[in-house]
């Protein structure tokens, strides 16, 4: 038997744990995490009375080395309460709360291995994150998406898992690598205030961003009630995608970069002829770059690879761009042909482009290298943006589109967007994520009038009330408030995570996919940098709760993966500087000492 006991504080797992253990009929070793402080009366109390109320008969360990005790103990019933008090123990002897948790990979495989492979009875009590208060910090962030993430580990080794709630205890059945409707616990604490505001408002205008092609506007638009048209004979290639995976929205844990080669790096560079931290973000980059491809130094890198995803958004007939809808399908024709922004600094940065067709509505002539879903996606003020079945293929295909690049060679992923109105969804998942409000984070961007950024405010809000029920399901938040453009990303940027591929984000369409991303595969951020910060106001709120900070500040809003392809010769130039500078003892220069 091994089991995971979840529930929140004073909801009684630890009693319904205790009852398990000592049903099991075999010596039972109780693990107890929790850390005395004699100058904290209250917690000693605690520490008593759970004490007092185990059988005499029982050991008691009062540690945080959970391996050693299963290895010590294989033909006893363990029972280890709790793990986010071995977690939070942990961070603090890692210092992990400033490296993400970067130092605990190694610690964590052991453990679930440990736990996967004892032979005896097993239970564990852990907090359910989405049950209790985790602050809005770098730290509580971390916290959560670790525990989080530990606690779906746990439930895969062990098989079965309840939830305790008011002492009632909830069968959850035998665990898998998940469903697909789980994601990070932070999910499902995101306020839901936002989005249960009305649709009217007078506030005064602040327009379109961003992030969504800019050539110049020409009269014809796509009427609002315009249904989107029927697939070709034989359907998409979108649709195609799911075959490739048994679930296309279910992840295996994502494991980090190498925390090892980081330290190695570390201190490479401080054997560099330079003070010691005096390139600043290079050295960082450097050592990210080093860790992801797990060698120091690192390699450079030979071949960025840019996916552009393109898709319509029925929202943008309700006046919420500067720009109609028809721009989509030019400007994919301008990449494709090498006139577009990001074709020429890719160019320059020894990057390639490819454009991905996930929705637009109409087609480029002579086709694209497609995994097209449908043509343009729904209004998501009044509808959903897709079906169950599209929101599978558009995950699916983002992720067999970064598989085809990582087989391919690429070495760097970066995302790109394209569709005129797709920052109305993007914004609409981060305020929902962020549990901010989109008064706050609607920029004027491409240039629409104070009536333009009113409607689009509108539009925003009434797309969070839709999507209120959502919050703790990032699956059910792409189908109803995404498309199929930023749902493909999404399963782009995770996939990229498992293929142990490092990525740049872009502006605040990739950044919202990315939120998503990191919901369906937490631990997915490990490897991504922001190439920028948009100067929509969005990005930055998304950034923000990425806790990533941007290569570049330049004000772009231009999208299509431009600010990502602009910071890739830092990069460049951040591994170059770990791989060929000289050491003070290669080149005979005294250092400090």
């Amino acid at each position: 038997m091994r089991l995971l006991v979840l529930g929140g504080t004073r909801s009684g797992k630890s009693a319904h744990a205790e009852a398990v253990a000592a049903a099991a009929g075999a010596p039972v070793v109780y693990v107890a995490t929790a850390r005395r402080d004699d100058a904290d009366a209250e917690m000693a109390d605690r520490i008593a009375a759970h004490r007092d109320r185990r059988p005499a008969d029982w050991v008691t360990e009062e540690t945080t080395e959970l391996a050693r005790v299963l290895r010590e103990h294989p033909d006893a019933t363990v029972l280890v309460d709790d793990l986010g008090g071995w977690l939070t123990a942990r961070l603090d002897a890692t210092l992990g709360w400033t490296d993400g948790g970067h130092g605990l990979a190694a610690e964590l495989d052991a453990l679930v291995e440990a736990v996967a492979h004892h032979p005896g009875s097993l239970v564990l009590v852990s907090p359910e994150v989405g049950l209790g208060v985790v602050p809005d910090t770098l730290s509580g962030r971390v916290f959560g998406d670790l525990l989080g993430t530990l606690n779906r580990r746990m439930a895969d080794a062990c098989g079965d898992a309840v939830l305790v709630v008011a002492g009632r205890v909830l069968p959850l059945g035998a665990s898998g690598s998940g469903s697909g409707t789980g994601g990070s616990a932070a999910i499902a604490t995101a306020p839901v205030a936002a989005a249960t505001v009305s649709s009217t408002t007078t506030s005064p205008a602040a327009p379109e961003d961003d992030d969504e092609g800019a050539a110049a506007p020409t009269s014809r638009g796509t009427g609002r009630d315009a249904a989107p048209a029927d697939p070709p004979a034989g359907g998409f290639r979108g649709l195609d995608d799911v075959r490739y995976y048994d679930d296309p929205v279910a992840f295996e844990p994502v494991q980090g970069p190498s925390h090892s080669v980081a330290d190695e790096a570390r201190a490479r560079q401080l054997t560099l002829t330079k003070p010691a931290g005096s390139l600043g973000r290079l050295e960082e980059l450097g050592v990210w770059i080093a860790s992801c491809q797990e060698t120091c130094p690192p390699r450079p890198l030979e071949r960025a690879r840019v996916v552009v995803f393109a898709g319509d958004h029925g929202v943008a007939a309700g006046g919420v761009s500067a720009y109609p809808q028809e721009v989509t399908l030019q400007m994919a024709g301008n990449i494709v042909g090498g006139g577009a922004a990001v074709s020429v600094l890719a160019r320059a940065a020894g990057a390639t482009v490819r454009v991905a067709d996930l929705a637009m509505a109409d087609e480029v002539p002579g086709g694209l290298d497609d995994h097209k879903v449908r043509r343009s996606s729904g209004s998501i003020d009044r509808e959903d943006a897709l079906t169950e079945d599209e929101v599978r293929a558009a995950i699916a295909a983002g992720r067999r589109i970064a598989d085809e690049e990582v087989d391919g060679g690429a070495d760097l992923l970066i995302a790109g967007d394209l569709g005129i109105g797709n920052t109305t969804p993007a914004t609409v998942l981060t305020c929902l994520v962020t549990g901010r409000e989109p008064v706050e984070l609607v920029g004027r961007g491409t240039g629409i009038d104070d009536e333009g950024w009113m409607r689009k405010t509108a539009a925003i809000r009434d797309a969070m009330f839709r999507c209120s029920d959502d919050l703790r399901n990032p699956v059910a938040l792409l189908r109803r408030a995404s498309g199929a453009d930023i749902a493909a990303m999404a399963g782009f940027l995770a996939q990229a995570a498992q293929r142990r591929t490092p990525c740049l984000l872009d502006g605040a369409v990739v950044t919202s996919a990315a939120l998503l991303a990191e919901f369906l595969a937490p631990g997915s951020r490990q490897w991504w940098a922001a190439g920028h910060r948009s100067a929509e106001p969005c990005h930055s709120a998304a950034l923000t709760y990425l806790s990533l900070e941007p290569i570049l500040e330049h004000s772009m809003r231009l999208g299509e993966g431009s600010g990502a392809v602009a910071a890739l010769p830092t990069v460049h130039a951040a591994v170059a500087i770990l791989g060929e500078m000289a050491t003070f003892a290669d080149a005979g220069v005294s250092d400090k000492d």
